[in-house]
């Protein structure tokens, strides 16, 4: 993991948990953004992605792997003694939920951006049956993501840097596909251990990956004392990396300092 500190006198500590394929690199804007507002930021790559290093790059052997992870991530946080938000993007989205869900963690608030609640392309029924066969025998075997650069944003610079990435994982394990399809069943069939934790929850409206009704069913079967739902029509899947991210890092912007006005926090 990795801390970026802020110059100035630091409002609190941002935690930033990236998606799938990708790693913690992609989210330099958006580091120096949060950095120059007044908060410290802490990232790390996930298990088997980025500069992780796992040998079995898109591998994991369990979910858990990922939380025990990013809660690692939030103890870091702590050591700031200051507010901790938790800010997850797609499977981080997923991470975050499951990480509420399954462990008590103190943070003032969190939003998830198009967090992976469904998928909007799926696998054919044929090849999610032999995926259940190979999760028992070959767990390691991999298959191409069907996921392009061109699906996750409009951003024409972000796309071209991508494209370039050799970080950026292309084929993924059947383990790593059931453990997400298995993520995203318990993600529902634990609502009720959310914790009653301020939520944001901003989707894309033209999501190519994450199944945007999905998201929304998620959200409306949720009782928290707040919670927020914004789409923003326009863009694709990663929203922070949309031509419109300077509007959205401000609408996020606007909820965490709202919260720590209420927490008694100065700004």
């Amino acid at each position: 993991m990795w801390k970026w500190e802020s110059d100035q006198e630091a409002k609190a500590v941002i935690v930033i948990i990236h998606g799938a394929m990708e790693h913690h690199g992609r989210y330099g804007w958006l580091i120096e953004m949060w950095r120059a507002a007044g908060f410290h930021v802490v990232m790390g790559d996930l298990p088997g992605q980025g500069m992780t290093s796992r040998s079995q790059r898109g591998h994991i052997d369990s979910f858990d792997e990922y939380i025990v992870e990013v809660k690692d991530w939030v103890q870091a946080a702590y050591q700031f003694e200051l507010p901790v938000f938790v800010i997850g993007h797609s499977m981080g989205g997923l991470i975050a939920i499951r990480l509420l869900q399954e462990s008590h963690v103190n943070v003032a608030g969190v939003i998830l951006s198009s967090p992976c609640l469904g998928l909007v392309t799926t696998p054919a029924k044929p090849v999610e049956l032999l995926s259940l066969g190979l999760n028992k025998i070959a767990p390691m075997v991999k298959f191409p993501s069907g996921l392009t650069i061109d699906m996750a944003t409009r951003n024409a610079d972000v796309r071209e840097i991508d494209s370039n990435d050799t970080l950026y994982i292309t084929k993924v394990s059947v383990r790593w596909y059931r453990e997400l399809v298995q993520a995203m069943k318990q993600a529902f069939a634990n609502l009720e251990k959310m914790p009653d934790v301020p939520l944001l929850v901003m989707q894309a409206g033209d999501d190519k990956i994450v199944e945007k009704k999905t998201v929304k069913k998620w959200f409306n079967e949720l009782s928290l004392s707040e919670m927020h739902y914004k789409e923003w029509p326009k863009c694709y899947h990663e929203i922070y990396n949309e031509p419109e991210r300077e509007e959205i890092y401000e609408y996020s912007k606007i909820f965490i300092e709202s919260r720590l006005k209420a927490l008694g926090y100065i700004l």
